[in-house]
């Protein structure tokens, strides 16, 4: 497995906010020019601006978690992930003024996000060379199997 390198969790959701302030600006505009009301293209800023907030907490909030967790930990997994989607959709569940919400979006999106990194840790074949012998007995006719050339 490799070495863990720690993660700086300011960096990280300081990029993530701004990133999901961006899609939370598509997502207000949108929203203001689906709307009826007067306020002209200023209502992005003013009238439905609270998604662009919105959308930068629980991006913030996701990134910030599972960096902290992850150096923590001193892992990279998927348990990392987990807690961040957790806190994530934990504000979610706020903002719907619900505390049922909120512990169901963060049950549910935990496991649901835990889950996905999971499979693709599982899947991806990031940190090393895949193993020949693994790879011939994963086809039904490992005769028919070329090998790949060693990098």
């Amino acid at each position: 497995m490799a070495e863990f390198t720690p993660k700086s969790p300011l960096n990280k959701a300081t990029t993530a906010g701004v990133q999901a302030a961006a899609v939370g600006t598509v997502v207000s505009a949108l929203q203001n020019a689906l709307g009826n009301h007067s306020y002209g293209a200023a209502g992005v800023l003013t009238r439905t601006g609270g998604t662009i907030g919105f959308f930068a907490a629980v991006g913030a909030t996701f990134a910030y978690t599972s960096a902290a967790v992850s150096n923590q930990r001193q892992t990279d997994d998927a348990v990392n992930t987990a807690a961040g989607a957790c806190a994530a959709a934990f504000i979610t569940g706020l903002r719907a003024r619900s505390f049922p919400v909120a512990i169901g979006g963060c049950a549910f999106m935990g496991a649901v996000m835990g889950a996905y990194d999971y499979a693709g840790k599982l899947a991806s074949t990031e940190g090393g060379a895949i193993d020949p012998e693994k790879r011939r007995k994963f086809f039904k006719n490992p005769d028919l199997v070329v090998d790949l050339p060693s990098k």
